[in-house]
């Protein structure tokens, strides 16, 4: 090895020496794989050329790791694509960049966890370790958003004494699909259960019976055997819920986990009938209780028996403010009697009249396995919401049931036998029955004992010899917690494992060693004591379900061992194992596959540019590339294969940025840089036809796509694309333009658009393409003729009008009304001019060729231009500048139909010809118009696309091109009738005839000053026409959505969108048939919402390619008008807004005026024949009412009115009492809290903002003391509804202020709600009943009203598993 020396004078390898000058590149790595590392991070500095494998190497090292045993993954990107631990590329080549931080993540490899590196491996040397505490660093990482309960669970007043990797605990955790946290804990408990595992491995599958994918009970087995033998961290439970019938939805729906237990219990059940395992629920879960009545007179007893399959236990008694300690309290609360007597009193059937009576539970059998319900989750009526109790309430390890146990194995011959209910209430004791029957309050001697008889039972029962008090103990070895409010939270399980006593806390995918300490801190309640109160500042991590296992060392199960398992079981293994090898392997050519988007241009299907994705494994050839690109886009039989190749391209820019020449035998992962989980670029299947060649594509080439111009026929082509290099000088680039397109290049003009509408003439021959402006992708447009156009100055020349057109033209699709008589009305005309009916042919049966030649030979005989005059100057003259367009105007649709008002600019050449009688004769013209889009996909849509049909030579030099489209007028006693050019269309084709370069929107548009609309017509009210025309042209089209059925009619237009409104209107004339004025035109947006256009002054520049546009008839608005919207306040109905009409209101009208326009409106659409004196007007915000309008008062002098206005009509009861802007209206409101009611509205007109004159009033009207009288503001919009259940202590009553325009107040405008009552009259007395009948009606009131109901609960979706493997949805639901 060559030596240099150092700045040290010291020599060292020239390696080291060169590779200290190469940049260096930072890496970040997470460790994912373990909780405890989650939040540390390795960096490393390396040199950029640090392959792969060394990298993998480095990380080994620094992370104690065994190399080959995890993944590094990129840590930014949203795919998570791996790296090549085996690649030979430089970082820079793989993706990293220098003098940056490159994040990466170390994963799990093929979901096992990495293997730690032994001392002998050197890599946990004291020297290796040193370097890693060094390297090693930690701190906090910015880590994404989790939804639902996937995230880790955490609390900081909760910490695990520890938490160890999988391999340590050796349990395998539960990945949560969403929301699925409350799924994960019950089924971990279940795993963690002997008797039940064992039973559910016993169970045999018979696949000839039943779906294995809708088998609840097969997929529980497959799915803990995955938790026994996998070496996976985490595996998915989406086939378990995919068995209940679950799609995904249902995966973001948290429910209750003893909700869930009853569920699926219940479907097992169901699918385990005539099975070993059929009584296996109820063997290991279900208990029995006794539910007794006994007559306290005559000792006389009634009862029942009742199944439960757990025990609710309330934490906090109704009505009480302190909760039960313990379980064992709750339990004693849970078999405490209570006293039937005075209304409730039970009637004896031994007395035979009602009597004093017991009533309560006794337990008879307890379950092997014990469920303890805690009722954490409550009603509070006084805020009426859920809310959740988290008080302390402690449970023993071991649980002595002995003292709760009834012995009595024989009916006492004073008691009556009822029959087993257990089928009725199959599977529970109703907490509903169960939970608030009970009162702390009741007497000493409503306990245990009920009196001397019951008291000697109950002395007796611990000396009975049949019972065993160590039977009846029970072991804790289940806790399901529940984190967070009533409103959601988190699930997870602390569970005891029966081989080794050890706790384990299962939250989702993580299992981690718990200590009883842990334990303890599940029971909720707060460190300190803090009164009635602690619920609220309690700890909301706390048990939720207990389950206890009967102490029998007879009946105590171990868990299978795998060699014990039964031989389905094992061969089940077997198949998972070669499953999760099947998925290994998959896994591995994922991580080796190269995803990238791949384009094509169909040769045969003529769409736009179609896009699919190619996964293409990288030792796969570039030739084997082709031929899966070859049939992923269907081209077999369209194209021969080797006229097919792969190209490197830029769909952004749509640039080719190089061909793979002799490359065919190169794998597919050198020629992309690696596999990665993005590519900066893409790639095109380009195809040719057999007599071509492929062009080769250089690194470095830009692509330009050439438009050819033709002035004679003002027709723009498609593009062809040719490369050039950005060093040619113009010259250079004209002569390739040349040699493509076989045009000139001697007179070849070159006009570079830049951007949108951005046109420049390259004219400096010696300048190059890149000083010129030319990037990777560029459009140019060029023309070469003789034509003087080329004397003229580009900005005044007919190419430059013509690119700026095409550059400023949308399309619009207008939608007509039903009576528009435009489209379908067209006049037939013989030579001399009369007018006749149109014949057969007219409707479309002439289809023959000689009919079509005859038919076109005779309209251009026939049909001629009309010059039509100016608004204000005579005959137009015609100018040769103005060839391309003309100044004319729409003919009016109130004109008589003779031959002077017959105007048609008609030219048809061979083509047109040709393609009417191809569609004549059945042939593939598809009609005289074909849509352009489907000629030349993908391209930008040009004139040649608007009028490509119809490209003729000029009839003449001076009139209006002939690429246009003829007019067409209107007759309502004609039929629709083809013109020559084979369309029933209108065009109307115009342009300024000002300077090109001053086409700025003043220069065509006058301003005007104007507050929401601006007028058609001058200061003497005739119409101001446009000075200038821009392009126009309509022709009707079919909706293919069909929602132009109804007779709705639709026109296709093609308008420059520097167009105004006004002029845009008036081209709309023929198609309408009215003025004009006599139409409104509303925009169409995504969500079908509508708004009217009514600046006619404004262009149509924000307005887009296939806009909808709907046109409705009525008086469109002059200068100084605007539309206002009339609704009836009706402050007392349940619904206080109800439109009445649409009217127009004028600046400078007064209120009075308005409102005497309004009369004869109201009187014929609403039946309303008011008096002028006995209504209003008012402001309308959105639904509040506002400013009383005085009638004296001015719009936009006094009031400010805006476009699309809304106001209220209020009838009045009496005479105007507003006479003053000075005054206030206010609406009150009385609230008779003894009668729980609310009286109906009354207006208080007030002198000033005086409290004190409010409140006398309200005084004057109620007859309530001034002293008592308390008033508050009502919250929210009109008519600020509220329950007679909240209005008492909700509302902010009886404020500290003087004046009304202060805070919390903020009354300052009519209209404003105030409720007012007697501070002397107390609520009225209402029973638990009663109370909750009235809340039912209010509730209901309240929704029909619109108004939120803030104790509505939650809307959940009900819990179900479905046996028959889904919902059945209703056919006739979408």
């Amino acid at each position: 090895m060559e030596m240099v020396p150092s700045e040290e004078n010291q020599l060292v390898p020239k390696e080291i020496e060169n590779a200290a000058e190469e940049p260096r590149v930072l890496c970040i790595v997470q460790d994912t794989t373990n909780a405890k590392t989650v939040n540390e991070r390795l960096t490393l500095n390396l040199p950029a050329s640090t392959t792969l494998s060394k990298l993998f190497e480095d990380v080994a090292h620094k992370a104690s790791y065994v190399n080959g045993t995890f993944d590094l993954a990129w840590g930014k990107s949203g795919d998570m694509g791996s790296l090549d631990p085996s690649s030979e590329m430089s970082l820079t080549e793989s993706g990293f960049e220098p003098g940056k931080r490159n994040f990466l993540q170390l994963t799990d490899k093929d979901g096992e966890q990495p293997q730690i590196a032994s001392d002998e491996s050197g890599t946990a040397g004291s020297s290796g370790l040193d370097d890693s505490s060094q390297e090693r660093f930690i701190g906090p990482l910015p880590r994404d958003g989790t939804v639902g309960c996937s995230s880790d669970y955490s609390s900081p007043s909760y910490s695990y004494s520890s938490i160890l990797n999988k391999s340590d605990t050796g349990y395998v955790g539960l990945v949560n699909q969403a929301m699925t946290c409350y799924l994960n804990s019950l089924l971990q408990t279940l795993f963690m259960t002997p008797e039940f595992r064992n039973a559910l491995y016993n169970w045999e599958f018979e696949e000839s019976e039943e779906d294995p994918v809708t088998s609840i009970p097969y997929q529980l087995q497959r799915l803990f055997l995955l938790l026994q033998t996998s070496k996976k961290r985490a595996i998915e439970t989406t086939d378990v819920t995919r068995s209940f019938g679950w799609d995904s939805s249902e995966a973001w729906q948290q429910h209750d986990v003893q909700e869930l237990c009853r569920v699926m219990f219940d479907a097992l059940e169901q699918k385990w009938k005539q099975t070993e395992q059929a009584d296996l629920i109820n063997q290991l879960y279900q208990g029995k209780l006794k539910d007794y009545v006994r007559c306290l007179e005559c000792g006389y007893e009634s009862w029942r028996i009742d199944t439960y399959l757990d025990i609710p236990l309330v934490i906090r008694p109704f009505g009480a403010s302190q909760a039960y300690g313990s379980v064992e309290e709750a339990l004693q609360a849970f078999v405490q009697p209570e006293t039937l007597d005075g209304a409730n009193q039970y009637f004896c059937e031994r007395c035979k009249k009602k009597c004093d009576a017991r009533k309560g539970l006794r337990f008879l059998h307890f379950p092997y396995l014990l469920t303890l319900q805690l009722k954490r989750f409550d009603f509070d009526y006084s805020t009426m919401h859920r809310i959740k109790l988290n008080d302390r309430m402690s449970f023993p390890e071991e649980l002595d049931m002995g003292p709760f146990i009834d012995v009595e194995d024989e009916k006492s011959p004073q008691t009556e036998s009822c029959t087993d209910s257990g089928a009725e209430n199959e599977g529970s004791c109703h907490s509903d029955q169960m939970s608030n029957d009970f009162s702390a309050d009741d007497g000493v001697d409503e306990g245990i004992c009920l009196d001397s008889a019951s008291s000697t039972e109950r002395a007796l029962k611990p000396k009975v010899p049949s019972l065993n008090t160590s039977s009846l103990t029970f072991e804790l070895f289940s806790v399901m917690v529940h984190s967070g409010s009533a409103a959601g939270g988190h699930y997870y399980a602390c569970i005891k494992s029966f081989s080794d006593g050890q706790w384990y806390s299962f939250n989702d995918q993580h299992v981690s060693k718990i200590t009883q300490e842990d334990i303890r801190k599940t029971y909720g309640g707060s460190s300190g004591s803090r009164g009635y109160y602690s619920s609220a500042f309690a700890s909301s991590t706390n048990a939720y379900m207990l389950i206890y296992r009967l102490k029998d060392p007879s009946r105590n199960a171990k868990y299978l061992d795998c060699d014990d398992f039964p031989e389905h079981i094992k061969h089940l293994v077997q198949r998972e194992k070669e499953s999760e090898e099947q998925e290994k392997r998959q896994r591995e050519i994922e991580r080796n596959t190269c995803k990238i988007k791949l384009f094509c241009m169909h040769p045969v299907k003529m769409m736009a540019m179609m896009e699919n994705k190619l996964d293409v494994h990288k030792d796969k050839t570039l030739r084997e590339a082709t031929e899966m690109a070859y049939k992923l886009m269907e081209l077999d039989g369209a194209v021969p294969l080797d006229c097919c190749r792969l190209v490197k391209y830029d769909e952004f820019h749509e640039y080719l940025e190089r061909s793979y020449e002799g490359e065919d035998d190169t794998p597919m992962g050198l020629l992309l840089g690696g596999v990665k989980s993005s590519y900066m670029f893409d790639l095109l299947l380009e195809t040719r036809r057999p007599e071509q060649v492929f062009q080769p594509y250089k690194p470095g080439e830009v692509m330009v796509k050439v438009h050819v111009v033709d002035l004679k026929t003002h027709t723009i082509t498609p593009p062809v694309s040719i490369r050039a290099y950005l060093n040619q000088s113009i010259t250079e680039f004209k002569q390739l333009i040349a040699q493509t397109t076989e045009l000139s290049a001697e007179t070849m003009r070159v006009v570079l658009e830049r951007c949108y509408n951005d046109l420049r003439l390259l004219y400096v021959p010696n300048k190059t393409l890149k000083a010129e402006g030319f990037f990777r992708s560029n459009k140019v447009f060029v023309e070469s003729s003789e034509s003087p156009d080329h004397q003229v100055t580009f900005t005044d020349s007919l190419l430059w009008k013509l690119l700026d057109r095409h550059g400023n033209t949308i399309r619009l699709f207008v939608s007509l009304p039903v009576q528009s008589p435009g489209t379908n009305r067209t006049i037939c005309q013989k030579v001399g001019g009369d007018t006749e009916e149109c014949s057969e042919g007219s409707k479309g049966n002439r289809n023959s060729v000689e009919a079509i030649l005859e038919e076109s030979t005779e309209k251009l005989k026939n049909l001629s231009l009309q010059q039509q005059q100016g608004s204000s100057t005579s005959d137009s003259q015609k100018s040769s500048d103005t060839s391309d367009f003309e100044h004319i105007e729409s003919p009016s649709p109130s004109q008589e139909p003779d031959s002077s008002s017959v105007s048609a600019v008609v030219a048809v050449d061979n083509r047109e010809l040709e393609n009417r009688i191809r569609a004549a004769s059945g042939g593939s013209g598809g009609g005289a118009y074909s849509d352009p889009e489907t000629q030349f996909p993908g391209e930008e849509r040009s004139d040649s696309e608007v009028n490509n049909d119809r490209s003729t030579s000029s009839v003449d030099s001076d009139i209006l091109s002939s690429s246009h489209s003829s007019d067409t007028l209107c007759n309502a006693d004609s039929g629709p009738i083809q013109l020559a050019n084979g369309l029933d269309s209108h065009s109307i084709t115009s342009s300024r005839r000002s300077k090109a370069n001053e086409g700025k929107k003043e220069t065509w548009d006058t301003a005007e000053e104007d507050s929401g609309t601006d007028s058609e017509y001058d200061e003497n009210g005739k119409s101001k026409t446009e000075s200038y025309y821009l392009y126009f042209r309509a022709e009707p089209y079919a909706q293919e959505d069909g929602s132009g059925e109804g007779g709705q009619k639709c026109v296709l237009v093609n308008v420059d969108k520097r167009i105004t409104l006004s002029a845009f209107k008036q081209n709309l004339e023929p198609f309408v048939g009215v003025t004009s004025t006599q139409f409104k035109v509303f925009r169409v947006y995504a969500n079908n919402q509508e708004f009217e256009s009514v600046r006619l002054n404004e262009t149509l520049s924000s307005f887009s390619d296939d806009n909808k546009i709907t046109i409705r008839l009525g008086r469109a608005l002059k200068k100084g008008e605007y539309r206002v919207k009339v609704y009836q306040l009706l402050v007392n109905d349940a619904e206080p807004c109800k439109f009445l009409v649409d009217t127009v209101f004028a600046k400078g009208m007064t209120v009075k005026q308005s409102k005497e326009e309004l009369m004869p409106q109201l009187k014929d659409q609403c039946k309303l024949d008011l008096n002028i004196d006995k209504f209003r007007l008012r402001k309308k915000t959105w639904k509040n009412p506002g400013t009383v309008f005085l009638d004296y008062h001015v719009y936009e002098e006094d009031i400010n009115i805006s476009s699309n206005w809304e106001v209220f009509l209020e009838v009045l009861d009496g005479p105007e009492k507003m006479k003053s802007m000075s005054q206030l209206a206010v609406l009150t409101r009385r609230w008779t809290p003894a009668q729980m009611k609310l009286e109906p509205f009354q207006e208080v007109v007030l002198e000033s903002s005086s409290v004190e004159e409010l409140k006398e009033k309200l005084s004057e009207i109620s007859g309530i003391p001034l002293e008592n009288l308390e008033f508050a503001k009502g919250r929210g919009t009109f008519p600020c509804d509220i329950s007679v259940l909240e209005i008492h202590q909700d509302l902010d009553w009886n404020p500290k202020v003087s004046t009304l325009n202060v805070w919390p107040l903020y009354i300052c405008d009519d209209g404003a709600v105030v409720f007012y009552r007697d501070s002397t009259e107390e609520p009225m007395e209402q029973s638990e009943d009663e109370r909750n009948e009235l809340m039912k009606k209010e509730s209901s009131r309240l929704l029909k009203t619109g108004h939120r109901v803030s104790y509505s609960p939650r809307k959940e979706k009900a819990l179900k598993i479905y046996l028959d493997g889904g919902p059945v949805k209703d056919p006739g639901q979408d």
